[in-house]
């Protein structure tokens, strides 16, 4: 029914004084958050946690471990990417332990705890 009315306004046939109402309202995503676990084994892996920030509705809870048994180099430029991206999107970012990294998008923010002397935790890298 509602093909038909499209179909003779595209195709030439019975000219009208109609006209066709679309309901968009169901093709509306809907805004739902969504918690999403990564693991960044190399620096490569930062580009789906980026992608699904972009998105606007993930919160990205990272697993720092294996990067940074591997080369803390590639872990801090990978975290420095994605702190940029957070900061752009105007979202929070932190670390929780030692192996932990929540980024959050512009409606969400994270409890960040005063300051600890402990060197050795994903937050120090996450200052950085």
């Amino acid at each position: 029914m509602v093909f038909e009315g499209i179909k003779r306004a595209f195709g030439g046939e019975e000219e009208s004084d109609e006209y066709i109402e679309i309901d968009l309202g169901r093709e509306a995503r809907k805004a739902k958050v969504i918690v999403r676990p990564f693991v960044l084994k190399s620096f490569e892996d930062v580009t789906p946690i980026l992608n699904s920030l972009r998105e606007g509705y993930t919160i990205a809870v990272i697993d720092i471990n294996q990067l940074r048994a591997k080369d803390i180099i590639e872990l801090k430029r990978a975290i420095s990417k994605i702190k940029k991206t957070a900061d752009a999107l105007e979202g929070s970012i932190a670390g929780f332990g030692e192996n932990m990294i929540i980024v959050t998008p512009q409606f969400a923010d994270i409890y960040k705890a005063p300051a600890k002397n402990d060197f050795s935790s994903a937050e120090d890298v996450v200052r950085e």
